[in-house]
Parts: structure tokens; C-alpha cells; sequence
């Protein structure tokens, strides 16, 4: 006998699992069902009375509609987030550049820029409140038994007590404990890119504009922050280099650092007047080869991961959470099991081709502006220029990042 006995076990309690969990626990059809939630180390919010959590997202407005849909959205917001409007993108050797502005498609924002702690905290809050969820943190998984006929799982934690369940849901990350576990193929590729992420403070106000600028070695993000009292002069940045640029940035002073980051940036907002503390993160390609067992599905991280060209991984979770729900769903509504290997193999289908599609899409964008080659350098800035001049092309692009199209 199980120490716990749940109906759903989501595994990592980060932005995906937490979201699955709270969008399964507070549904019409999810309210009778017992879930629990398996997080490997506690939640500890950061103190950002005086600064940013330098992890954030680019929320397109399906993703906020979901946070919206579980009951934090308003929370998130009351605190602090971050609209965009407009998005340059444009390239630094060579007069390719392409414009967006969410006027131009009748949308208030192109999206929003938030904090991942601030969203962490909301759900982990928003499932405190929610009767028939448990939270049992830490609880590191260490096994993981599937029964011979398919109907459940038993997962094994470090502490020695066990956890039974009918469905896992598996959202704990890019080095995911279940995924390797259940043995799930992976193919996965160093990118040779480390992603330097920090937040700055610039001389210019951002006009809640994303800027991104193609560079020889990788590309550079500015993301709009607005603070409590509404000041616009601290931006996110997202900057890819291949790797050992990387350790030499991360090795300048403060001052050379916001030097070497006014000139990669074009000048765009003035000078980098400060700058927070800066992290380092190694880029990777990951994909399963498989999303689903009898009873085990993966999501997010655990199941992609991609290069942060466009800020679409989150984005790409959020939509697992959707479908996998929706499949969960249309299997309790047969009276059959939450982790029943047709639900979870439709979540796939559905989930899978768009997944690789994104993925191809980001290496393809890599690659293309990686590329120094003079013929290549003519079409992507020819094909740039040419996209911003042509409305309807624009707008599909656009409404595409946003989830609209």
C-alpha cells in the first residue's frame, strides 16, 4: 500500500506543472479528482522589492489567458509585468531590419514580459487554496514502478515512501528524473551557445518595445521591465554567444560588461548605464522521441527544449498544459482512466508536429543568421526588408507569435 494514492502526480512544480495542476484541480471535471504535486526542493521567493527576477518570459496571450484561466493572472499582474507593444528585429551586418506593432493587428499588446518567480509564486499560492491538491515538498523521486496492466504507476521518493497514481504528469524540466526513469528516448545537441541573462538599467526609456539584433555570434534581446512605480528604463536581456565568448563576458567588471553590451546592442536604448548580476546558462536541443507511457506523459522541458531565439519554450509548455488537460478531460468523460495510453498518445499527435515544427523553425533562424556567407547575408537582409514592407505578411507572422493565428 502507498503512502499517498492520488489521481494525477505532477512531477516539478515550476511554471508547466504548477499550471497543469491548478488548470486540472480548479476544472468542473478535474474538481473530484486527487492531485498531488512532487517537488524535489522548496520554493524560496526571491526578495525583488529592489530588483527583477533575472528569469523571465515572453507571455504570448494564449499563455496569459491559461494563467488567467487557473485564477492568477490578476495576482501577476497587481505586482508587476511588463506589456510590449512594438518588436525590432534587425541585424548588425547589414541594413535588414523588420518591425512589429501590435496596432497593427487590433491587440492591445504584442505580449507580456513577466518574471518567472512572480508567476511561481502565484500558482504555488493558487494551489494552497485549492481543496483537493497536496503539495509534498521536498519529495525528490528516486523510482518509478508502472503496473503490469497499464492502470497506474507507483513513484518511489528519497525520503522511502511511495506515491501511487493513475496519471504522471512529468514537468520536471530539461533534466527530467521520470523521463530518464521510463527510459524515454532523447535526441539532444549542444548548441555551443551559452545565453548570458541579466537585467539592466539604460539610459533610454524602453517605450515597451522587445528589440532583438542579430549578431555574427549570436543574438541579442532586450526585454521591456516596468517596475512598481512604473519606471521604463530596466530592460531583460537575453545574449547568446557561442560558448567561449560567453566565459570571456562573464569574466569583464561591471563597467566593461555594460560597455561591451551598449555596442553589441547598437546603441539601441543609449548607454547600459547598470547592470544586475549576470548568469550563464549552456544552450541545448532536446527532444523525446516519445511523450507518453501508459500513465506518463511529459510536458514542457521535459519534452523540449529549445534555443531561446523568439522566448518561445515557455510558450510551448503552457500549450502542452492546454492539450494534455483537454485530452484528460475526454478520457474521464468515457469513464476511463486520467492516464488511459490513447488519451495520452491523442496529446501527442497533437502536441508533437508543432513541437519539432517550433524547434526546426529556431534551428533553421540559428543557422540562417549564424551564417557569414555573402549570398546568405543578401537574402536574410533582403527577406527582412522585404517582409516589413508587405502588411499581410507581417500580420501573420505576428499573430502566429502571439497564438492568434
Amino acid at each position: 500500500m502507498a503512502d499517498h494514492n492520488f489521481d494525477i502526480v505532477v512531477v516539478g512544480a515550476g511554471m508547466v506543472g504548477a499550471s497543469f495542476a491548478a488548470l486540472a484541480a480548479g476544472s468542473s471535471w478535474g474538481q473530484s479528482l486527487r492531485i498531488g504535486v512532487l517537488e524535489a526542493s522548496p520554493f524560496v521567493m526571491p526578495d525583488l522589492s529592489d530588483s527583477f527576477d533575472p528569469r523571465v518570459v515572453a507571455l504570448t496571450e494564449t499563455s496569459r489567458q491559461l494563467l488567467e484561466d487557473v485564477g492568477v493572472w490578476q495576482q501577476i499582474a497587481d505586482r508587476r509585468i511588463c506589456p510590449y507593444r512594438r518588436m525590432a528585429v534587425w541585424e548588425s551586418d547589414g541594413t535588414g531590419h523588420i518591425e512589429f506593432d501590435c496596432s497593427e493587428v487590433r491587440q492591445p499588446s504584442l505580449g507580456h514580459i513577466v518574471e518567472n518567480a512572480l508567476i511561481v509564486q502565484a500558482l504555488l499560492q493558487r494551489l494552497a487554496v485549492l481543496p483537493n491538491v497536496e503539495l509534498l515538498c521536498p519529495a525528490q523521486v528516486t523510482g518509478l514502478q508502472r503496473y503490469a496492466d497499464g492502470q497506474g504507476v507507483v513513484i518511489e521518493l528519497a525520503d522511502g515512501s511511495t506515491v501511487s497514481t493513475r496519471l504522471v504528469a512529468a514537468a520536471d524540466g530539461a533534466r527530467s528524473k521520470v523521463r530518464d526513469l521510463c527510459e524515454l528516448p532523447l535526441r539532444q545537441w549542444d548548441y555551443g551557445h551559452q545565453a548570458i541573462v541579466t537585467t539592466v538599467t539604460t539610459e533610454q526609456v524602453h517605450g515597451f518595445t522587445a528589440r532583438q539584433r542579430f549578431l555574427p555570434e549570436g543574438p541579442l534581446a532586450f526585454l521591456p521591465l516596468r517596475d512598481e512605480q512604473g519606471d521604463c528604463h530596466r530592460c531583460s536581456i537575453v545574449w547568446s554567444q557561442q560558448s567561449d565568448k560567453a566565459t570571456e563576458l562573464m569574466a569583464l567588471n561591471d563597467a566593461e560588461f555594460c560597455l561591451a553590451l551598449t555596442q553589441a546592442g547598437d546603441h539601441c536604448l543609449g548607454e547600459v548605464v547598470a547592470v544586475d548580476k549576470r548568469y550563464c546558462i549552456p544552450l541545448w536541443q532536446r527532444h523525446a522521441v516519445d511523450y507518453v507511457l501508459p500513465g506518463i506523459a511529459l510536458l514542457g522541458d521535459a519534452a523540449h527544449t529549445i534555443h531561446p531565439l523568439a522566448g518561445q519554450g515557455v510558450n510551448l509548455g503552457f500549450q502542452d498544459v492546454l492539450v494534455l488537460a483537454e485530452e484528460v478531460q475526454r478520457s474521464l468523460s468515457r469513464d476511463l482512466s486520467p492516464g488511459e495510453l490513447n488519451g495520452l498518445q491523442r496529446y501527442q499527435r497533437r502536441r508533437k508536429p508543432h513541437n519539432l515544427g517550433m524547434m526546426a523553425t529556431m534551428e533553421g533562424f540559428k543557422r540562417l543568421f549564424e551564417s557569414q556567407t555573402l549570398t546568405l547575408r543578401l537574402l536574410r537582409n533582403d527577406g527582412m526588408k522585404l517582409a516589413n514592407q508587405l502588411g499581410p505578411v507581417k500580420n501573420m507572422l505576428v499573430r502566429q507569435a502571439m497564438g492568434l493565428g
